[in-house]
């Protein structure tokens, strides 16, 4: 409320950081992190910032497998090597794509092949159509591994149900888990009813043809709007919003007075 009360128009930029959590047995296990988390860690020690030891989340010398195969997923392989892990295991529940571009994904569609970033050069396991049942814990409540399954892919009412194949259960040891399932909505801004932007059916920030949300003067841009997406839309959309700003504000018929702290100081007399 005091950035709306103090310039005419706001721009929310703040992500799509709620993490997709996997409920299963055994979740509430030490030694089970959101992805986001623990690359956000790495990213505050790396620029020297202080981690309370307690709070630290480290691979070295453990054995770490990794829910979920996206770009997420290979950016904690990476850290994991590099932190000294002992073991790495990625794990995907769909299927490992082609090495081609398959007749039904034609350009200019993304093209769902199969890819190797530098962080899998540099090692570790990938499985795919694999799915976690429940995690497995030691007698002090701490992650000692996970029991999965294999299965496939079905088609259900337009969307795809992962079908477990019987007989195909199997553990893995694990010593730190990580979850990298992706982000399933935009970072909550506001002080409670009518403060907040209205959120779309995903979970993120509404907006109109023009990135303006529910609130007069709140705009949206990025994977706040959009959902988690690549930095070239986040640079798309920040342009697009700034000449929506542009557009709105040339159409009001007054404007607020920013107040005299925002203007910066006064000239020097003479």
């Amino acid at each position: 409320e005091d950035l709306r009360r103090d310039f005419d128009a706001v721009v929310l930029c703040t992500g799509s950081t709620i993490p997709r959590d996997l409920p299963i047995p055994g979740r509430e296990a030490a030694g089970i992190h959101f992805a986001v988390d623990y690359l956000t860690q790495q990213n505050r020690l790396c620029e020297g910032d202080a981690i309370d030891p307690a709070a630290r989340i480290s691979a070295e010398g453990r054995r770490v497998v990794i829910i979920g195969g996206g770009d997420t997923g290979a950016d904690c392989l990476g850290t994991a090597h590099r932190q000294g892990a002992a073991s790495v295991v990625q794990l995907e529940v769909m299927p490992r794509p082609p090495a081609t571009r398959p007749a039904d994904n034609p350009w200019p569609q993304w093209a769902l092949v199969f890819r190797t970033s530098s962080a899998h050069d540099e090692g570790g396991e990938r499985l795919y159509s694999v799915s976690t049942e429940r995690f497995l814990t030691d007698a002090a409540g701490r992650v000692a591994g996970l029991a999965a399954v294999q299965g496939g892919m079905q088609m259900d009412g337009g969307r795809a149900r992962f079908v477990p194949i019987a007989g195909s259960e199997f553990e893995i040891p694990a010593d730190l888990v990580l979850l990298a399932m992706g982000f399933t909505g935009a970072q909550r801004v506001g002080a409670g009813p009518g403060h907040e932007p209205a959120l779309d059916a995903r979970g993120n920030v509404a907006t109109d043809g023009r990135h303006l949300t529910s609130l007069d003067g709140v705009f949206a841009a990025g994977d706040a709007r959009r959902g988690a997406s690549l930095i070239v839309w986040a640079i798309r959309e920040g342009r697009d919003t700034a000449a929506a700003v542009d557009g709105w504000l040339a159409q009001r018929a007054t404007f607020r007075r920013a107040p005299a702290a925002h203007r910066g100081p006064a000239p020097a007399p003479g």
